[in-house]
């Protein structure tokens, strides 16, 4: 049975490249990501509202309401390799994968006093890197330096998002919303093997291959008099599936991969305690344990954490702050088994991977690994039907690595210990533009 030396790492984005909470944005317009990415339990923005918590579509005080913006994302990834054994340490490696765009689009409408839609389409997840001729990124495994990690992985997910929200009374409203997704996975990743001391390598990526899935929304909202707010929202799983994008055994069939967006919960609170400012704060449960794909590679639920304010000292200027924390689903882990198990562990693919072979796979290849994000955001009206917004996140560099044993048929045949590292650090800028009538 083939052992993988080399394996690829999937899910990154030509375009859109980032991994915040997981390898989703802690926000999409502006005004949320300016105050660390709330809005389930807060009202922040009609347009915004649509993924959020759609219920807050509501409280919009114009009959229509068009914003259009996009965030300039600058990832810093790096990744590290070591052969604890024989002293061999490729130093930390910096992905050229490091600057995108990521737009964003939304329209709401009020249709009546009590019913309002919206509609948005927003690049919310995606993930990777590029080491391509990278030749500092020796394999651990292979000592003669003749083979590399040449990884350029590829994965975007968008969401079409149209939602409607329906106010119950002054007080309550609820909402409900379809997400069409879109979805591209390029795996472009090299490999290795070795069976009877032949080592046999090939390029595993089968090209990019898109997807579409469905899922649906449910929200609420509490409004005591524009003095206290709280809300609640859930998101339902988007189950997809990327056709012949990964040839995980050398047999020259590619094999195809499932990979679900998982299911969220989130509530919120937020209040106005003064003339002109608004603070809140949001909790979201990420149920990636029990995702395709994300479960099947050992990534851990998550709980995130969003704080934002937003003073207005004149009523045509908003100044925003946040933070927003959330533990990385990736653990780093020690003493792992380098022996795959006897079937595939992960469906669709037929190679086996050990416990080592899958840390190895997320922190050079898939590296969602932030955890703490400073926030800061401004809004200022020109006009009473046109208004900008911008906001800065820093998402501090966060360091993961995972050991264990590796066996060969050759020079690591009693077995070698290897360290596999990666960082992450990120800066982005947003700019929204609104138009109200």
């Amino acid at each position: 049975m083939r052992k993988a030396l080399l394996l690829g790492a999937l899910f990154s984005s030509a375009t859109l490249t980032f991994a915040t909470n997981g390898d989703n944005l802690i926000g999409l317009t502006p005004a949320s990501r300016g105050m660390g990415g709330i809005g389930v339990g807060m009202p922040v923005g009609p347009v915004d509202s649509i993924f959020r918590n759609p219920a807050w579509m509501s409280v919009m005080e114009n009959k229509f309401t068009v914003q259009f913006g996009g965030i300039l994302f600058m990832p810093k990834v790096k990744t590290r390799i070591k052969n604890d054994t024989f002293s061999s340490d490729t130093g930390w490696q910096k992905s050229k994968a490091d600057t995108f765009v990521v737009p964003e689009i939304g329209i709401v409408h009020r249709l009546s006093d009590r019913l309002v839609f919206g509609i948005g389409a927003f690049g919310v997840s995606g993930m990777g890197v590029d080491y391509r001729n990278n030749e500092n990124l020796v394999a651990a495994q292979d000592l003669s330096g003749t083979q590399l990690v040449n990884m350029h992985t590829t994965f975007q997910f968008m969401r079409i998002i149209p939602a409607i929200a329906f106010q119950v009374n002054e007080m309550i409203t609820v909402s409900g919303a379809l997400h069409g997704a879109w979805g591209s996975l390029d795996m472009g990743a090299f490999m290795c093997s070795e069976a009877d001391d032949t080592t046999s390598c090939w390029n595993a990526g089968g090209g990019q291959s898109q997807a579409l899935g469905i899922g649906v929304q449910l929200g609420a909202s509490l409004n005591f008099g524009d003095f206290l707010y709280a809300g609640i929202t859930y998101q339902s799983p988007v189950s997809m599936k990327y056709k012949r994008v990964f040839d995980s055994d050398g047999d020259g069939r590619f094999e195809d991969l499932k990979l679900q967006q998982p299911q969220e919960v989130a509530f919120g609170i937020g209040a106005a305690p003064l003339d002109g400012l608004k603070v809140g704060l949001d909790i979201r449960w990420i149920n990636w344990k029990d995702a395709d794909g994300y479960g099947d590679f050992q990534w851990d639920d998550q709980w995130v954490y969003a704080i934002g304010a937003e003073y207005r000292p004149i009523e045509k200027l908003a100044l925003r702050i946040g933070y927003n924390f959330g533990e990385s689903p990736i653990d780093g882990k020690s003493n792992l088994s380098g022996m795959p198990p006897s079937n595939p562990n992960i469906p669709n693919l037929n190679q086996p991977f050990s416990d080592f072979n899958i840390a190895w796979f997320n922190l050079v290849g898939f590296p969602a690994i932030t955890e703490q994000h400073i926030t800061l955001g401004a809004g200022y009206e020109f006009t009473k039907t046109f208004a900008v917004d911008i906001s800065y996140v820093r998402a501090f560099n966060k360091t993961v690595e995972s050991s264990g044993t590796y066996y060969d048929a050759g020079a690591c045949s009693s077995g070698c210990s290897t360290t596999v590292g990666a960082k992450n650090a990120q800066d982005s800028i947003s700019v929204g533009l609104n138009w109200r009538f």
